[in-house]
């Protein structure tokens, strides 16, 4: 029997409670509901590995756990695996769309038979226009520190770069969406293929047409607020702070209905029994939670690590494909380098990579459910002076069916949490438990050590953490040593 087609759809930035009736903040996605109940698998304990935008793509694209061994680095530099060469070797035409600004730097690109990029997402300048001056649309201290171009920080200068859009038409999700579209109208029938579809939006800058905002925020009268400070959400107005939510909930209805565009091509095309699906996001967002706004602490005055809780770590994935059962929920523990095995066994591919994947696949857990990993943990890699960690890191975050665990908690202690029960991580219950505490710290270690992390990651986590050890960890643009 011929290999089955491969779709990913990477959304960025889309928070796993966004969707259905488990999201506090109800956030308006009919089509990617619809794909869950009628359609689709969807994964119910999927969290990601290594943190964040390109190491969790390289853990997905090539089957691996990065975090505990290199950074945010070319793809190339990380190890022989790629989805794309894997995946041709096995007969498949390959093709990728994006608007995500890091892909092409990272080199993923290279190895795709096709490949097109629509420029301009956040801080990415393909073409300026220095002649009209940048507008402050957002107040610079609203939002996040670096990086600054002509006095302006990222939302003022995305809006600038891109010429101040207005229409649905002209938002990235709405080009990217079409183009892959265009690309399934023009090569259907050339099966077997493999595209990726890289949606970078909701990431920040949040700016969908306003119109759309004031369905969540109709009586807000303030400067728009579309881009978090990176830090403590205590510098935000109540209404500011429900503003920041409202663009972002606003720009994800924008890319579920978008991702839709892209499901109705596929029964326009009645590909449906041919194809396999999968939709996913890299990472989610704090907006307020743990008194936080973004991803990661770039606040200077923010003494706090930042663990990667689960408004970070928890994210969507959900896979349709002729032998996958419609309409189910799977409690299944199961990260990035699990999907490119569990991809190519539920298309009926063979595939030789030449490294051996870390990830393992869950494909016949998907089927009829069952268990797949007793544990999984998101972590960052960091570099720098010594063993320690540095002030203002992401840390890591380990989770069970159980519980969730933080090592290093936001004031250094450890941190637990009954995650059955708390899927936010709202009530640190540490000291009630002190015996659960060390039995999720000795399964964190263990699950290092299965991945070979290097020596000088583990001891890192041995103690409690000094606050004056210096160092870097994987952010999206570069940073001071703390």
């Amino acid at each position: 029997m011929p290999a089955k087609n491969i779709i990913t759809i990477v959304t960025d930035t889309f928070r796993y409670d966004n969707l259905g009736a488990r999201a506090k903040r109800p956030v308006r996605t009919p089509a990617l509901d619809r794909f869950v109940t009628e359609r689709a698998a969807e994964v119910h304990g999927f969290y990601i590995a290594s943190f964040p935008t390109i190491p969790m793509r390289t853990d997905f694209a090539t089957g691996t756990c990065g975090w505990p061994h290199y950074p945010w680095q070319h793809i190339e530099k990380c190890g022989p695996n790629h989805i794309a060469s894997i995946l041709k070797k096995a007969g498949y035409v390959t093709q990728m769309i994006v608007d995500c600004p890091h892909l092409f730097k990272a080199g993923f690109n290279l190895a795709f038979d096709g490949s097109f990029q629509h420029r301009g997402q956040e801080g990415d300048k393909p073409l300026l226009h220095l002649n009209h001056p940048i507008e402050t649309v957002q107040p610079n201290e609203k939002s996040r520190a670096v990086p600054v171009f002509n006095g302006q920080t990222l939302p003022n200068l995305h809006r600038w770069t891109n010429r101040y859009y207005e229409c649905e038409a002209d938002t990235f999700c709405a080009r990217t969406a079409a183009t892959g579209c265009r690309w399934l109208e023009e090569n259907y029938k050339a099966g077997p293929f493999y595209l990726w579809v890289d949606l970078f939006d909701p990431h920040e800058p949040w700016d969908p047409p306003e119109y759309l905002v004031k369905r969540y925020d109709p009586d807000y009268d303030g400067p728009p607020m579309l881009h978090p400070n990176y830090g403590p959400s205590s510098i935000y107005s109540e209404a500011e702070l429900k503003n920041l939510w409202a663009h972002y909930a606003a720009e994800s209805e924008l890319v579920d209905r978008h991702i839709g565009r892209i499901l109705e091509k596929l029964d326009d095309l009645d590909l449906w029994d041919d194809t396999v699906v999968a939709v996913l996001s890299d990472h989610g967002m704090a907006i307020g939670e743990h008194g936080g706004c973004g991803k990661s602490n770039l606040c200077e005055s923010d003494p706090r690590y930042w663990p990667l809780y689960p408004e970070l770590s928890h994210a969507l994935l959900a896979i349709a494909g002729p032998d996958v059962p419609r309409g189910q929920s799977r409690k299944i523990l199961a990260q990035p380098m699990d999907i490119l095995p569990t991809l190519a066994e539920l298309a009926g591919a063979i595939v030789e990579p030449p490294k051996p994947f870390d990830g393992k696949s869950f494909a016949g857990a998907l089927r009829e459910g069952g268990a797949h990993r007793d544990i999984i943990v998101s972590g960052c890699h960091r570099s720098g002076d010594g063993d320690g960690i540095p002030r203002r890191s992401s840390t890591p975050f380990a989770v069970t069916d159980k519980w969730g665990y933080a090592p290093v908690g936001q004031y250094g202690d450890p941190e637990l949490y009954a995650i059955d029960k708390d899927p936010l991580a709202t009530k640190n219950v540490a000291k009630e438990d002190p015996k659960a505490l060390q039995e999720m710290h000795t399964r964190f270690l263990d699950y290092l050590r299965k991945h070979k992390a290097p020596e000088r990651c583990i001891k890192g986590f041995l103690d409690k953490p000094d606050p004056n050890t210096r160092g870097k960890w994987s952010i999206d643009y570069p940073h001071k040593d703390v």
